[in-house]
């Protein structure tokens, strides 16, 4: 029996072959879906990094707004007490825990750990820590001053712009002078970065083979914040 007029099969009727546009379209979706899981979870995982690069650019800037939006101070603040504590103790049972000597020092430390904390619980503290001058439990120790804005030129006789006259290289404190900030170190240290875990970062310098390493450490702040919330002077 022939096909009436106008009843030919249509490819879009039940029993046609599936629609090839539609099927596109989905590819095409599903691609895109993929492409944005992706991005966000390369986002999630260098939110840290960023987090470390404008804290360290504001530290240098002193710029307290900035750094107190990236920096946890009571949780730093208890951390530098507890590793300086633990620095002196180390130092003191070094150094022979039954010599008088010994005992009068330990007491010395222990009433400067609360200024030494409160130097560097500040952004110039925080430039320190994560330009490689960690707080080492000198007496009188405190972070290097921000450096002094660039000077063009002093004008001399005349108008002309004679060079500043450089500063001579501290070579160390006199005797009975009072402690000096700790100076820049010879070089730039080495640093290592990675994740102790989902929720902390840890950045650890070195100056060289053999220099005692220290570690800042970041901990997850909500779902994509990071602040610096301790330090660990053992590395």
């Amino acid at each position: 029996m022939g096909v009436p007029a106008g009843k030919f099969p249509s490819s879009n009727s039940p029993g046609g072959n599936p629609p090839g546009r539609p099927r596109a379209v989905r590819w095409l979706t599903g691609t895109v879906v993929a492409i944005l899981i992706v991005a966000l979870l390369a986002w999630l995982y260098a939110t840290p990094y960023i987090a470390l690069d404008r804290l360290k650019r504001a530290a240098d800037a002193r710029d307290a707004a900035t750094v107190n939006q990236y920096v946890d101070f009571p949780s730093l603040r208890d951390s530098l007490k507890q590793q300086v504590t633990g620095l002196l103790t180390r130092r003191l049972e070094a150094s022979g825990r039954g010599s008088p000597f010994a005992v009068i020092g330990a007491m010395i430390g222990a009433a400067l750990i609360g200024p030494l904390v409160d130097s560097y619980a500040t952004p110039d503290g925080v430039a320190a820590i994560l330009n490689g001058m960690p707080p080492r439990g000198n007496p009188g120790e405190r972070p290097p001053a921000p450096p002094a804005a660039p000077l063009s030129g002093s004008e001399g006789p005349a108008g002309s712009n004679v060079p500043a006259p450089s500063q001579p290289p501290a070579t160390g404190n006199a005797p009975g002078a009072p402690a000096q900030p700790q100076g820049a170190p010879p070089q730039p240290p080495q640093t290592t970065t990675g994740y102790r875990g989902l929720n902390e970062f840890v950045v650890t310098y070195q100056h060289g083979v053999g220099d005692t390493r220290y570690s800042a450490i970041f901990r997850r702040d909500g779902v994509w914040s990071w602040k610096l919330s301790a330090v660990d002077l053992n590395g």
